[in-house]
């Protein structure tokens, strides 16, 4: 299988520098990185890449059986990372794909020797003595509505993922991404988003780790970062001062700084 093809990998920046590795979120694709690409790829090589279902993936080659659990997407990491030879590459991972290089590492950890975690989230759903900012019926009704109108419900629900009312723009742009997704495959990687619970897999990890949370997020509030923060001992926490589920398009200069300033204290 032509995997560069199947996930629509592209690669630009330095040939001779650290490899930076770019996942996007639920509904996203990698047009979602492209305004912290350029100042990352003037120091890193980076590469981007789209899940299976996603952006310019090869759709034929999606399966609900493998995509119904967040090992999948990060067989789709290892595969990359494999078909690339990549070592110790440096994992960027946005929202529920933060949680993806977690297994990803843990599969292949000499492929991945750190982690980038933004707005990350093991569990979207409370539980006793922990936040995740859902309750069960919440996600249930969330996932009602998906399903019933996949169109109606991302407009609805992109603006507040997104936050930054004042800046309607940027709730558009993650509407017309979730709005090209497939209603079939958006559906079940739904699902597996906001259903899985991988707090117990924030315990295996060693590698260095930034947690990129937000001032103000809907999706992820800061409970959830702290709580991160906390499970990874080798883990530092930054908090952006951003509003919103996706500072990379709301606050992508802060991002940037954040992540750079990261990839410095590894050297």
């Amino acid at each position: 299988m032509d995997i560069r093809r199947r996930n629509n990998v592209n690669i630009i920046g330095r040939d001779d520098a650290p490899v930076l590795v770019l996942a996007h979120g639920f509904g996203c694709d990698q047009n979602m990185w492209r305004l912290v690409v350029p100042p990352l790829a003037e120091r890193y090589r980076v590469v981007l890449f789209d899940y299976v279902g996603s952006g310019g993936s090869d759709l034929s080659a999606w399966s609900e059986e493998r995509y119904s659990s967040l090992h999948g997407y990060a067989a789709d990491v290892v595969d990359v990372c494999e078909e690339l030879d990549l070592r110790q590459a440096v994992f960027v991972g946005h929202s529920v794909s933060a949680m993806v290089g977690v297994l990803a590492a843990r599969a292949a950890p000499e492929r991945i020797g750190a982690l980038v975690m933004v707005t990350p989230s093991p569990r979207y759903i409370d539980d006793e003595g922990y936040r995740g900012g859902f309750s069960t019926e919440d996600i249930d009704e969330l996932l009602d509505s998906l399903e019933a109108n996949y169109l109606g419900w991302s407009s609805a629900m992109a603006p507040v993922i997104m936050g930054n009312p004042e800046r309607p723009e940027l709730g558009q742009e993650l509407t017309n991404s979730f709005c090209a997704t497939d209603p079939d495959i958006a559906r079940v990687f739904a699902r597996t988003t906001f259903l899985t619970d991988s707090r117990e897999d924030l315990k295996g990890v060693s590698v260095p780790t930034l947690v990129l949370e937000c001032e103000q997020d809907a999706i992820a509030p800061r409970e959830v970062g702290a709580y991160v923060h906390t499970a990874i001992a080798s883990s530092r926490l930054v908090t952006l001062d951003a509003t919103g589920h996706c500072p990379q398009l709301s606050a992508p200069e802060a991002t940037t700084e954040a992540i750079l300033g990261f990839l410095e204290s590894l050297k």
